[in-house]
């Protein structure tokens, strides 16, 4: 019988405190006020030029990103290019939500796509 043991410092405290952060949660809609499944939202910093984040919309049109926790201002918006909706009507992104974070916190966002 074979017993293997590993140092206290191998096997981690146990105790270790999960790194903050904060959290823009949002839903996509449609002009008729329907979530949007598969739609790609994208998120850059509004001191930055290039998207920096990029997720899908999930079956109830929502959609999580978690971000570095501290002070900054977080531009959102929805890319419709490409998608196509069954009923064969095209989508145009709606305006860009412009989000502020202040520390760790959440912050709960729709993104409204116009025909």
């Amino acid at each position: 019988m074979a017993c293997l043991l590993a140092p206290l410092s191998a096997r981690g405290s146990g105790g270790e405190k999960p790194k903050p952060y904060a959290l823009i949660f949002g839903t996509v809609w449609d002009p008729d006020g329907h979530p949007l499944y598969g739609v790609k939202v994208k998120i850059r910093r509004a001191d930055e030029k290039k998207d920096r984040w990029e997720i899908y919309s999930n079956h109830t049109g929502e959609f999580a990103q978690r971000l570095p926790a501290g002070k900054a201002d977080y531009i959102v918006w929805a890319d419709v290019k490409g998608y196509k909706l069954p009923s064969g009507r095209q989508l145009k992104s709606g305006p860009e939500v412009t989000v502020h974070i202040d520390d760790d916190e959440r912050s709960d966002i729709g993104l409204h796509l116009d025909w």
